[in-house]
């Protein structure tokens, strides 16, 4: 049972250090650049994206667990694919805030939604649950999409 905990707490952690990735680049540009553009009427503040995130990057690895632990059929290769996401995942954040690249950032985050659907139809095949929960994930980044697509457009 602590065997499983501590695999568990692995597959979170290394979900959440995509997050910390991004936050690298995403933390020291709020203030000095993001603040300033101009936002589409539906931009949350920013200090909901943290806590969004970090709930996200949870849920990323518990779900990817699920399908580690299932070792059902194909797991592994879902498991690349979800890992290679999640250098897709970081990327965009290094691109938006750190390059201050909107246009190329939204190429990146088209990929990703694509990879998302992929993935979550690859896990849904494992392990239902492990599907089902990185639904509000898609619908986050689904949302900033729309938001990176509005300030590409706006600025």
């Amino acid at each position: 049972m602590i065997k499983q905990a501590v695999i568990l707490l692995f597959f979170i952690l290394v979900a959440q250090a995509a997050g910390i990735l991004g936050s690298f680049a995403t933390v020291p540009n709020i203030d000095s650049w993001y603040d300033f553009l101009i936002k589409p009427a539906l931009n949350p503040p920013s200090w909901v994206f943290g806590p969004v995130w970090t709930t996200l990057y949870t849920l990323m690895g518990i779900s990817s667990y699920l399908v580690w632990k299932s070792k059902g059929e194909n797991y592994r290769r879902a498991l690349a694919l979800f890992f290679t996401h999640l250098f897709v995942n970081a990327s965009w954040s290094i691109i938006f805030f750190g390059e201050q690249n909107i246009g190329l950032a939204l190429g990146v985050i088209i990929i990703l939604d694509l990879m998302l659907l992929e993935i979550i139809r690859r896990f849904y095949k494992i392990s239902k649950i492990a599907g089902v929960i990185l639904i509000p994930y898609l619908l986050w980044v689904l949302f900033a999409t729309y938001l990176n697509a509005s300030l590409f457009f706006l600025n």
